[in-house]
């Protein structure tokens, strides 16, 4: 049994458009198709650093340069 929730997300309108002919072509609810697309890019969306990555003020190693 799987859990569902009911989630408002929103997308520019371009988007939707994609995603409701897409859903169309595979004859798949709009639902369905953002579930597969979450679950075969989520392992590069991981990837991404967080917004806490990078602080305000600090300037990473490779900005810094070699002070040497």
């Amino acid at each position: 049994m799987s859990d569902k929730r009911k989630q408002s997300l929103y997308f520019p309108d371009e988007y939707l458009e994609e995603i409701r002919n897409e859903s169309l072509r595979q004859d798949r609810s709009m639902s369905w198709l953002v579930q597969k697309a979450w679950e075969i890019s989520r392992d590069k969306i991981m990837q991404f650093p967080s917004a806490n990555d990078y602080l305000p003020g600090e300037v990473d190693e490779d900005e810094r340069g070699s002070q040497d």
